[in-house]
């Protein structure tokens, strides 16, 4: 997998290049991961609906054809695109969500925080009081709705597939301002509160929160 990071980039022209990408690339492509940061933009997912935009303000807001509803991009954020050819790499897509949330556990343990799963809710959440503790998480009962009593989202987790070929990918909050995340309900839970890595006392670069992102990355996801 080829790594490209490509700095700040604006979000529409990002998401337009990332479909050209994947409907003109064929067998014999090489899979990249795209690695960047965005200014300040609201994206929706395709399940996203208008009454978790809680304020209107001058961020734009990108409807896309991403999986998930509404979430926030802006600086600070190590936004990672994994444009793969599943059917090459041999695996499923709940298996590649698998792979690209395992990568962002692998990091953050790089930094001594605890991330963990939800059931029903892709991404990686941490325990507010304790983000370097590792006790495990009480299991919820079967088809109980997700429980996010005392966790703070640390990465938003969208993708789309088509022809078996993956586009959108993850984002992890680094040093953000997370103010934006109170304009709307975090991937349409209401009140789900977002933290990132500086907010639970991780002082880090954004290069090398990219960096160290990116090689999990690309371990995880091969083939």
């Amino acid at each position: 997998m080829k790594i490209k990071y490509l700095g700040r980039v604006d979000y529409s022209s990002t998401l337009d290049a990332m479909k050209a990408f994947s409907t003109h690339r064929s067998a014999d492509t090489e899979d990249e991961l795209w690695i960047c940061e965005h200014p300040p933009t609201f994206t929706e997912g395709q399940a996203s609906q208008a009454t978790h935009l809680l304020r209107a303000c001058d961020i734009p807001v990108v409807r896309t054809d991403r999986g998930g509803q509404i979430t926030y991009h802006g600086p600070g954020q190590v936004v990672a695109y994994p444009l793969m050819n599943l059917k090459a790499a041999g695996y499923f897509v709940k298996e590649f969500v698998f792979r690209i949330e395992e990568a962002v556990l692998r990091s953050l343990r790089a930094w001594g925080v605890t991330g963990h799963r939800i059931v029903g809710a892709p991404g990686i959440y941490i325990r507010l009081d304790d983000p370097h503790g590792h006790s495990q998480l009480q299991v919820t009962a079967k088809n109980a709705p997700p429980n996010f009593n005392g966790l703070g989202k640390i990465a938003a987790l969208g993708i789309k597939v088509s022809r078996h070929c993956s586009y959108h990918g993850l984002a992890l909050n680094v040093n953000m301002d997370l103010a934006p995340f109170s304009y709307i309900n975090p991937c349409g839970y209401a009140g789900l509160q977002t933290v990132d890595l500086s907010t639970i006392g991780v002082t880090i670069a954004w290069e090398e929160a990219a960096t160290i992102i990116a090689a999990r990355l690309q371990s995880a996801l091969s083939p």
